[in-house]
């Protein structure tokens, strides 16, 4: 598995890691997925996966780049401490590797919020400070409140179909060396990228390379400058699937028949903040609705 340096720490973690959101299979395929070399696994106190990770890395706690994630609701400072506590006690150890708040709340100040997370650094119970799903914007007021730590890591949706980021905060984070965590890099069923694909490019490179479809869309994250990523895999065969798009890379033309082929999206500052504000039972009913329309429409609204 090839390393990729976080941030400015001087630590490296797997460029694959292990998504645990929406999963459900149990310890045993994030076990493979860990003994194949990702060896870097996220989670979140909103996911309810802490407990099966600590039962995943049991024995190797050591070798496993551990990340969480602090819901909005606990960002005052007491509330941020016990949820801390909290996924301390359920992932079984002392310290998480990357502490990660979970997306902005406007409701808090960030001054607060980074306080509490400065202490919890110097308290020792977490190494490294990363954000998720903030702007370019929100990323600089948040480091502005952390003025004796750097934030590591912004953990944001990106993949073949969705560019998003690609508009100023992948530029940002590159420059500023905060480390791209791509969730949803098969985007939330692969079925959708191959929606986007009406040539079947990635099917074809695939053929070609002797990779998989998933590995292929993968490496595509993987070329850009401090990216890595972290797709879910509930069976054994998925995530070592998985793993394998790491060490390689596409060349640079077979970069370019994917951009230019691929019909990708780069969603609005007000499409973002809809998907955000939508309820999570509502947003998958909306998935699983758009599964019975036309491809030509599901590629619209991916």
């Amino acid at each position: 598995m090839r390393l990729k340096t976080l941030s400015t720490t001087g630590v490296s973690i797997p460029e694959v890691g292990l998504g645990t959101w929406n999963y459900h299979a149990g310890p045993g395929p994030l076990r493979k997925g860990l003994e194949a070399g990702a060896l870097f696994i996220d989670t979140a106190e909103s996911y309810g996966t802490e407990r099966v990770v600590r039962d995943a890395i049991a024995g190797m706690r050591d070798s496993v780049f551990i990340a969480t994630k602090v819901s909005p609701e606990n960002f005052h400072d007491t509330a941020l401490r016990k949820s801390v506590d909290s996924s301390l006690f359920k992932l079984g150890v002392e310290v998480i590797d990357l502490l990660q708040l979970h997306e902005p709340n406007r409701s808090i100040p960030i001054e607060e919020t980074m306080g509490a997370m400065a202490e919890l650094v110097d308290a020792g119970k977490v190494r490294f400070i990363g954000v998720s799903n903030f702007s370019v914007l929100q990323l600089q007021e948040a480091q502005k409140a952390l003025s004796r730590f750097r934030i590591v890591s912004n953990q944001v949706r990106f993949s073949l179909v969705d560019r998003t980021i690609e508009k100023d905060l992948l530029q940002h984070c590159q420059k500023e060396r905060v480390a791209v965590i791509a969730y949803s890099p098969l985007a939330r069923q692969f079925d959708r990228i191959r929606d986007c694909d009406p040539l079947k490019i990635i099917d074809k490179l695939a053929r070609t390379l002797g990779k998989s479809p998933a590995q292929i869309a993968l490496n595509w994250c993987l070329c850009r400058d401090g990216v890595v990523v972290i797709p879910k895999g509930n069976s054994v065969e998925h995530i070592i699937d998985n793993c394998g798009a790491s060490d390689w890379r596409l060349d640079e033309e077979q970069l370019q028949l994917l951009d230019q082929n691929i019909k990708y999206r780069q969603r609005s500052t007000f499409d973002v903040w809809i998907r955000r504000a939508m309820p999570s039972g509502m947003s998958k009913l909306a998935v699983q609705a758009a599964n019975y329309l036309p491809r030509s429409l599901r590629r619209r609204i991916q």
